[in-house]
């Protein structure tokens, strides 16, 4: 380890991983390579170094300030919930207001997989690493090489001559890095934004009748794609999404103008798992919530009887609070009409994790 580091030189045993193809959503098509996520497996040392440098790197961005408030993405203190929520509240300002809001949901394809390595390490530098650190991360993104594995089944060794590995510890943070000007590119367009890795919304809130927001907008992703372009990132034109936020009447005065940004139009779009609606009622997320709620709790109840306590409690906080917990931030302030069915979720998942044994009755459902 500390020969690594006095050195500048990352193991070359370390180099090769092993690369497991997971599928991104559990209903997608196994027959499309692109519904599949590549993760790569590494030795444990790789991983322990990888840590130890990681610690020092990140402590090296904090004391500097490295990183504005807009990046939520693998940052201590951030999650999805701090990526959205300034949002929803700058969005929810603007409605009070009368105003209307429009947000654009940025899509790349395999963007983890298509960083540069002379471009990051540029990065690197311009952010005041040189010398044995330098040359220490140069050579860790170097000569690599992986090998698929299906079940049983490996691959041939293949190099790779771009991209931050997935599954790796230092990937995450050096993807951040990567990305970095690409807040400075929107700034410069006094368009609102937050990111969560390689996914950024981007807002605006405007007068119902002015349609010079719209056209910085406009502006703003010409030049998100000249810089992704030149930065040799995929923007998805097909995936990326459009919603207008406000009541209809006022929608509808700027539908034209929002027309060419040819863009794909939607009631409703998934913003980092949460489904959000053209009025912000956040209804449709919570019937999807309840829905899933509500089928992972018949699945528990035909093998309660099976189980012991400890495991049922285990199973109910994977399946299932996590699904409830989620984000359930942005719901603070929701009207207790559009709540009741979620709090009526919640007063079944208790009583359903305090009955002594059996299952619940069809009528609970």
């Amino acid at each position: 380890m500390s020969s690594s580091l006095q050195t500048g030189i990352f193991p070359a045993a370390f180099k090769t991983a092993v690369v497991k193809p997971l599928l991104k959503k559990t209903n997608s098509d196994p027959s499309v390579f692109n519904n599949y996520r590549p993760v790569s497996n590494f030795p444990f040392l790789s991983k322990v170094l990888e840590k130890l440098v990681f610690i020092q790197l990140n402590e090296f961005l904090l004391q500097n300030n490295t990183f504005r408030t807009n990046q939520s993405g693998f940052r201590m203190n951030h999650s999805t919930d701090t990526a959205l929520l300034k949002m929803v509240d700058d969005v929810r300002c603007a409605l009070d207001s009368g105003q209307i809001s429009v947000l654009v949901l940025l899509d790349l394809s395999a963007a983890f997989d298509s960083v540069d390595h002379l471009i990051l390490v540029n990065r690197l530098k311009s952010l005041g690493l040189s010398g044995t650190v330098l040359k220490w991360f140069d050579n860790f993104l170097m000569e690599r090489n992986f090998m698929v594995r299906m079940d049983t089944h490996f691959s041939g060794v293949h190099e790779i001559n771009c991209g931050v590995p997935q599954g790796s510890i230092l990937g995450p943070l050096l993807f951040n890095i990567y990305m970095l000007p690409l807040g400075n590119v929107i700034r410069s367009h006094n368009i609102g934004f937050h990111s969560y890795a390689d996914d950024t919304q981007l807002y605006i809130n405007m007068s119902p009748d002015d349609t010079r927001p719209i056209e910085a907008l406009f502006n703003c992703i010409l030049d998100v794609k000249l810089w992704m372009a030149n930065n040799f990132l995929q923007f998805n034109q097909e995936k990326t999404e459009i919603l207008a936020i406000g009541p209809e009447a006022k929608r509808e005065k700027q539908f034209l103008k929002l027309q060419e940004l040819s863009l794909s139009h939607s009631e409703t779009v998934r913003n980092l798992g949460v489904i959000f609606h053209s009025k912000l009622t956040f209804i449709p997320h919570i019937k999807q919530v309840v829905k899933t709620v509500f089928y992972h709790l018949k699945n528990l109840a035909r093998v309660r009887s099976l189980l012991s306590l400890a495991i049922m409690e285990m199973l109910m906080h994977a399946f299932i609070m996590s699904k409830v917990d989620y984000c359930n931030a942005l719901l603070a302030g929701l009207p207790k009409q559009t709540l009741r069915t979620f709090s009526f979720s919640r007063t079944l998942l208790h009583e359903f994790s305090q009955r002594p044994g059996g299952g619940l009755t069809s009528s609970q459902f």
